[in-house]
């Protein structure tokens, strides 16, 4: 198997896989979406509201406000099924305060964190608008979750592969363009005066310029075996740090299931 990264920033990264199977990368995208744990708040103690906003409604709010939190901080946290405590406690929760009075708009940036290990990844998330004299004061406790018991410890927006595109021309091509105008995305050019590939990676695969091209002479495929894979995040952790952790996981998936069939 080999990889080549072709994008990384702090929310997103692309990459290319070569030598792997279709059910291999899906295990891997599934995982990375459904078990990588990420902090979210899930517990709120309302002690006054007297926002036109239901508790239930804030708290929901509050709960997808996307938390970032110090890799080294999160290794030391157990998850809730692992702690021995009733609901909460300091080995498996950071917790929040939030005491406003308005008039104005409470922020996401108003939440006070207990650790400057954890805080919210962007502070001008609007949370409930206050009028005159009204106050908000409540605690929220964050703690580590995974996407399939909910989307608010899902820890990507977007993860995705798709097959590596392929495109060629056959020797039926009479350099009438037709293709490169047809393709909505600039993966084909004109550069020599002949039709070519400029951006094969950017291919959506919609075949509109097979559709354009009266004598059949381009052929849009993939590559067997050969994938792009996309990883966007909202920033609470590193597309980087979902992928080995997805990586890990599977491969303690794979350890168990070897036990078994060994009968350990």
């Amino acid at each position: 198997m080999d990889i080549a990264l072709k994008e990384k920033t702090d929310t997103e990264m692309v990459f290319v896989v070569t030598g792997v199977t279709v059910p291999f990368i899906n295990a891997i995208r599934r995982i990375c979406m459904m078990e990588v744990p990420k902090l979210a708040i899930e517990y709120v103690n309302m002690y006054r509201n007297d926002a036109r906003m239901f508790d239930e409604v804030l708290a929901h709010r509050l709960g997808l406000v996307p938390l970032k939190a110090d890799p080294e901080f999160i290794e030391g946290l157990k998850m809730p099924e692992e702690c021995d405590c009733e609901e909460y406690c300091s080995e498996c929760s950071v917790s929040f305060t939030l005491k406003k009075k308005g008039p104005g708009v409470v922020y996401s940036r108003d939440l006070l964190s207990e650790t400057p290990a954890v805080e919210p990844v962007y502070p001008d998330i609007p949370l409930v608008k206050l009028g005159d004299e009204d106050e908000v004061e409540l605690e929220a406790v964050a703690q580590l979750g995974v996407g399939r018991d909910h989307a608010k410890w899902e820890p990507t927006t977007a993860c995705a592969y798709k097959y590596y595109p392929m495109i060629t021309f056959t020797e039926e091509c009479d350099e009438c363009l037709e293709c490169v105008d047809a393709c909505p995305r600039g993966v084909l050019g004109d550069e020599s005066g002949k039709p070519e590939v400029l951006d094969v990676e950017n291919c959506s695969m919609c075949k509109s310029c097979v559709r354009a091209c009266d004598k059949g002479a381009i052929i849009v495929g993939y590559e067997e075996g050969k994938f792009i894979f996309r990883i966007e995040t909202d920033g609470s952790v590193d597309p980087q740090d979902v992928l080995l952790k997805a990586c890990d996981i599977l491969r303690d998936k794979a350890e168990r299931v070897i036990t078994f069939c060994e009968g350990g």
